[in-house]
């Protein structure tokens, strides 16, 4: 059984979040993780779900897309 889009996403920011962070101390880390599906047509919706403010995870996706846009085409796999 598949669960749904949001289901999945909270709990794969709560494993985050416990990975990331000490429980009862201020977040020292911040994530975003996007999903978005690759069968549907361009534009269709990218759900996401972090646990910072939209603010900070402009600043993260703007630094992201910085980094990408400048680095050469790699080859191989990580």
């Amino acid at each position: 059984m598949l669960r749904d889009t949001e289901e999945v996403l909270q709990i794969i920011a709560s494993a985050l979040d416990q990975g990331l962070n000490e429980k009862g101390k201020p977040k020292k880390n911040g994530f975003v993780v996007l999903i978005f599906p690759f069968d549907q047509p361009e534009g269709a919706r990218t759900n996401y779900i972090s646990n910072c403010a939209r603010e900070d995870i402009v600043v993260a996706l703007k630094e992201v897309v910085a980094r990408f846009e400048g680095q050469p085409k790699q080859k191989g796999k990580a």
